[in-house]
């Protein structure tokens, strides 16, 4: 029996696939628990529907990723951040990535999720420090910070 997966099953399928399987065992489990459909003419006709759909999804957050990948790597964006310093040029604390985030919102209106921040470790001394942050799977973007002292 042809059957179209709802969730992944292991060792049978992932969701979304159009799949041969034995009678009983589409019948007795996936049908039964909701983890498959029958594959006829119009549950393959809504699979190709919604995967169009996602498709097209996924090429405007791609496209939103680039354009964001743009405006973050301009020339005029530097993100600078007022920190308490001594005299040799180390912070009296951090930059952590929440703050990097944060500083990027209120000087250039620019939301990045923290998260996708790249900071290794938070940022300890004066200068520029070059930050990757990953905008989507195939966008990943540099932020210039800029730490001065108070």
């Amino acid at each position: 029996m042809r059957v179209i997966f709802l969730e992944d099953v292991k060792g049978k399928g992932k969701k979304g696939e159009v799949k041969e399987v034995a009678d009983g065992f589409a019948q007795n489990f996936l049908i039964k628990n909701g983890k498959a459909k029958e594959a006829n003419a119009q549950a393959i006709s809504e699979l190709k529907g919604k995967q169009k759909k996602e498709e097209k999804l996924e090429a405007k957050d791609l496209q939103i990723a680039k354009d964001l990948k743009s405006k973050i790597e301009d020339d005029s964006t530097i993100v600078e951040i007022k920190s308490k310093a001594g005299e040799d040029s180390r912070l009296f604390g951090s930059i952590p990535s929440k703050q990097i985030a944060e500083t990027l919102k209120k000087q250039y209106e620019i939301q990045v999720d923290k998260r996708k921040i790249d900071l290794k470790e938070p940022i300890r001394t004066l200068g520029y420090t070059n930050v990757k942050v990953k905008l989507h799977n195939d966008v990943t973007a540099t932020i210039r910070v800029h730490v001065v002292a108070e």
